[in-house]
């Protein structure tokens, strides 16, 4: 039943109120056959163009309204392709990538991506920065992380950049550029043995050892556990720093304006504005649906993380700064209830207009200034996107 519109499968009653309660519209689900697979081409292979068509079968139809986005038939693979091998090309939604492009990224950003995996979104900040500043990818997940690194190291994109293994609601680590100059810094004989050298995936025994528990114990980072750092690239700041540097937190004032220039705030959500998604629970059952979509117990847990991971994204950006807060469920409760309660609690936080969206095909959130994707307006996955910037009071 792959690829199957869902409108023609048994979909429960209990789904149907849960649309309805959220004033979502049924046939969007049907929609499925008719939503584009999209890829985002790397910047340089614009030449390559008719020898990836041909490899993949099919004609690339360019998104007009988002740069270096193609379009292709939903049933069409392209992870065997040569284009996809090599990393000319990987899947991200439009709707993911118009997310991204709302961040305006600017040549030496330092960026933080606080829920980075699996990982499109954080391929696709890395090409837009280029040769400068800095990203910081934050994950949960151990393993996920790991898929990131992975791809990153596959399109080439991992210079600038430094992944964590970390709650993201406690995350507390600044950007690079706010760190005291090593050679002003007092080191220990101990701290001297952590001075971080050029990335490897050979480790010393000792780390293979620390990160084999680790992983052991958890596959995902336990609540006011340090950060770990599982990669960085050569130009990422991180060589030659000490772990003791590495690992300084800054707090309160310090953060206004040390922190980051841009933070992206994609957070775990049900994913039911995800149609291939929600399509596979025709062959989870039904019942898996109910506990992880409409179970209210855990939407109002994600709602709470949501909320979490907002408010600790919005403290690591600096004054001046702009965070991008997105889910793929087109629920209320997940959104503009989420950015409603947030805004009234930080006075420092206003909503920015997406000046690129002027030219988006999406819609209007039920809040000023929010945008919303959908299969039938956006021919996209649906997604939720919301910008704001930090004043100083």
């Amino acid at each position: 039943m792959d690829g199957e519109p869902l409108s023609s499968l048994p979909l429960p009653d209990a789904f149907i109120d849960f649309l309805n309660e959220n004033g979502l519209d049924p046939s969007i689900y049907a929609a499925s056959d008719l939503t584009p697979r999209y890829v985002r081409l790397k910047p340089g292979c614009e030449a390559y163009i008719e020898e990836i068509e041909v490899d993949i079968e099919c004609k690339l139809e360019k998104v007009d309204w988002l740069p270096n986005f193609y379009s292709l038939p939903p049933h069409v693979q392209i992870a065997n392709s040569k284009a996809y091998r090599q990393g000319m090309i990987y899947g991200i939604d439009a709707a993911s990538g118009a997310a991204v492009s709302a961040l305006n990224i600017s040549s030496g950003d330092h960026i933080l991506d606080l829920c980075a995996a699996p990982g499109a979104k954080l391929c696709m900040i890395l090409d837009l920065l280029g040769n400068s500043g800095l990203v910081t990818g934050v994950d949960v997940a151990r393993h996920r992380l790991a898929a990131c690194r992975t791809m990153l190291q596959k399109y080439s994109l991992a210079d600038h950049c430094r992944l964590f293994v970390a709650d993201g609601t406690t995350f507390s680590l600044p950007p690079i550029r706010a760190y005291p100059d090593s050679k002003s810094y007092g080191h220990t004989s101990e701290e001297k043995v952590y001075i971080y050298k050029e990335w490897t995936s050979r480790r010393p025994w000792k780390e293979r050892k620390r990160a084999a528990k680790a992983a052991v114990s958890s596959q995902f980072a336990l609540p006011n556990q340090d950060p770990e750092l599982i990669f960085y690239g050569r130009n990422s700041g991180v060589v030659g720093l000490s772990k003791s540097e590495l690992y300084q937190s800054f707090h309160g004032s310090e953060l206004l304006y040390c922190g980051y220039d841009k933070v992206l705030v994609d957070a775990e959500c049900t994913h039911d504005g995800s149609i291939r998604h929600i399509q596979k629970f025709e062959h989870w059952g039904w019942t898996t649906l109910q506990r992880r979509v409409l179970d209210a117990e855990r939407t109002d847990d994600l709602a709470v993380l949501q909320r979490q991971l907002l408010t600790n994204g919005f403290r690591l950006l600096k004054v001046g700064g702009s965070l991008v807060y997105s889910t793929c469920s087109l629920t209320v409760a997940q959104n503009e209830d989420v950015v409603a309660k947030f805004l009234s609690e930080n006075a420092s936080a206003e909503l920015q207009e997406i000046d690129a969206a002027k030219t988006w095909p999406c819609r209007s959130g039920r809040i000023p200034k929010s945008l919303r994707f959908d299969p039938i307006t956006s021919k996209t996955s649906g997604l939720f996107v919301v910008k704001f910037t930090k004043l100083a009071i």
